[in-house]
């Protein structure tokens, strides 16, 4: 998440109530979890486990629960409870604006786009030229989106990540989205399909990429160019999905897994940790589809086995 202009790593402190440990004067262009963090962003650790990960990262500032040695060219903030500082600035940087018309006056909506009646258009959305957005989508703040991508009823784009942490007195705790989503040009979107927006960064369904009815892109996700994507498919958050790729229907995938250039997954397959491309999938978890029917068909004879054993 960028912010609108660099800003000094001693205000960011004073937002939080932090103490800065390093170079008070260096400026901060914006925000990131450890996974998209880039150099000249802010992130934070709050776990003993992560330290070391997050230290030896590309950010800039680190919002930290502990004070240790600061390693070059980084500037650490000192800070009790670094989840809820960093919360709270994203909350500050890009916080929950009301809406009060159908389609804000801060959208840019290009030439030839067709909304129907009952689409809710948010705060500082883009989109393309001749796309068609249908009744009842909504389009959460800040969604970007391409030339000639069709939306159709009853779709959300950039709800809310799916990110909580748990405490024992307080229950589950949300982490405030302040990502986005991007469809690039090209993508249509089936009927009453959720897509959240990254949590930081951006969720991204590339150029050309098909998607059928009712299926959950979870925040952070990358889909690739030319994908299709079958009915009730469900992506978790922070997953690639490389170019070329098919999603029959109800096909599963895990968070933080990568499925390879142009996989076939066919219908209810399961993917629980990252496959190749250039392959065709089945079963839970994914099996190459040849392994899996020779497995199918030896399970079958299993009963005659115990037959001639017996």
């Amino acid at each position: 998440m960028d912010f609108a202009q660099p800003i000094k790593v001693t205000q960011l402190a004073e937002i939080i109530g932090a103490r800065v440990i390093g170079d008070a004067a260096l400026e901060i262009m914006g925000l990131n979890e450890l996974h998209v963090v880039r150099e000249g962003d802010i992130s934070f650790v709050d776990h003993p486990k992560y330290y070391e990960k997050v230290l030896d990262s590309k950010a800039s500032a680190i919002i930290i629960n502990k004070e240790v040695e600061v390693p070059e060219n980084k500037t650490l903030l000192l800070h009790d409870a670094p989840f809820d500082a960093f919360i709270q600035l994203i909350g500050h940087f890009r916080p929950f604006m009301q809406s009060t018309r159908f389609i804000s006056p801060s959208a840019n909506i290009g030439q030839g786009t067709i909304i129907q009646p009952g689409a809710f258009i948010g705060n500082h959305v883009s989109i393309g030229k001749n796309c068609i957005i249908h009744a009842n989508v909504s389009i959460y703040d800040h969604s970007v989106i391409g030339d000639e991508v069709i939306i159709h009823s009853g779709t959300t784009i950039g709800s809310d990540g799916f990110y909580f942490q748990k405490r024992k007195k307080e229950g589950y705790i949300k982490f405030q989205s302040g990502g986005r989503v991007i469809l690039e040009d090209r993508v249509e979107i089936g009927a009453s399909c959720s897509i959240d927006r990254g949590v930081t960064g951006d969720t991204i369904i590339g150029w050309g990429t098909k998607m059928d009815n009712q299926c959950q892109v979870g925040h952070d996700t990358v889909i690739g160019k030319n994908c299709l994507i079958g009915a009730f498919a469900a992506i978790a958050g922070v997953t690639v999905i490389e170019d070329d790729v098919v999603l029959w229907a109800r096909v599963a995938v895990n968070k933080d897994v990568v499925v390879g250039k142009g996989a076939v997954l066919y219908s209810t397959t399961g993917v629980d940790k990252s496959i190749d491309g250039n392959k065709a999938y089945m079963g839970a978890p994914a099996t190459e589809a040849r392994k899996y029917w020779r497995q199918i068909a030896a399970i079958r004879q299993m009963p005659d086995l115990l037959k001639k054993i017996r």
